[in-house]
This record gives C-alpha cells, sequence and structure tokens, in this order.
C-alpha cells in the first residue's frame, strides 16, 4: 500500500521560510515523477515543482527562484524548501507521485498518488 506523508507546513508571515518534507512508504521515489501541488480555497490544484528519475525539475514561475524541490533518496523523502514566502502562496500542499519514470506532465489529475496535505500560511 503506497503512502505519502506530508509534514512541515505551519503559518508564518511574508518573507520568511518553511521547509516541507513528504515521506513515501510503499514506493520508492528515487525512479519516479515526484513533485509537489497546492490548491488554494475556490482555486484549481496547481503545480509547484516535480522532478524526475533524472532529477529533472519543471516548476511553476510564481515560485522559480524562491522554491526548491530536492529529493533524499536514502530517506525516500522529498522536500520543498519554500524561501521568500508570499501571502499568495498560502494554499492546502499536496505531494504525489506517478508510476512513471519521467514527468511528461504536471496535470494533477495524471498524478496516481497523493498526500493528505498539510496547510501553508501566509500573511502579510
Amino acid at each position: 500500500q503506497v503512502q505519502l506523508l506530508e509534514s512541515g507546513g505551519g503559518s508564518v508571515q511574508a518573507g520568511g521560510s518553511l521547509r516541507l518534507s513528504c515521506v513515501a512508504s510503499g514506493l520508492t521515489l528515487s525512479d519516479k515523477c515526484v513533485g509537489w501541488f497546492r490548491q488554494a480555497p475556490g482555486k484549481k490544484r496547481e503545480v509547484v515543482a516535480v522532478i524526475d528519475s533524472s532529477d529533472s525539475i519543471t516548476r511553476a514561475e510564481s515560485v522559480r527562484g524562491r522554491f526548491t524541490i530536492s529529493k533524499d533518496n536514502p530517506k525516500n523523502t522529498l522536500n520543498l524548501q519554500m524561501n521568500s514566502l508570499k501571502p499568495e502562496d498560502t494554499a492546502m500542499y499536496y505531494c504525489a507521485a506517478r508510476a512513471v519514470w519521467h514527468c511528461t506532465t504536471v496535470s494533477p489529475e495524471f498524478y496516481n498518488y497523493w498526500g493528505q496535505g498539510t496547510q501553508v500560511t501566509v500573511s502579510s
């Protein structure tokens, strides 16, 4: 049974930082397309960043230069370092995985496995 367990969310002021982690069980992150998505109230779920088996990264333009996605393969963990946070980053953040080597799409409907989400709230 595949489980993705996120942690690290919280409340910060604008300009602050948070680090999200996603521990996987039942699947190996190193040879999959994995990533972070977010969903704000009343909005569609959107990609934040994804990374594949060759460590190729695709990220949303809105987080470029501020957010860094990385994998810790020995710990089977996916991380998201978020710096210079803005109020518009407020959302529920989800870890997700596709059972493929390469991330040919960032559309959420193509991702097979999801965590329960962790809330990030940024105040101005």
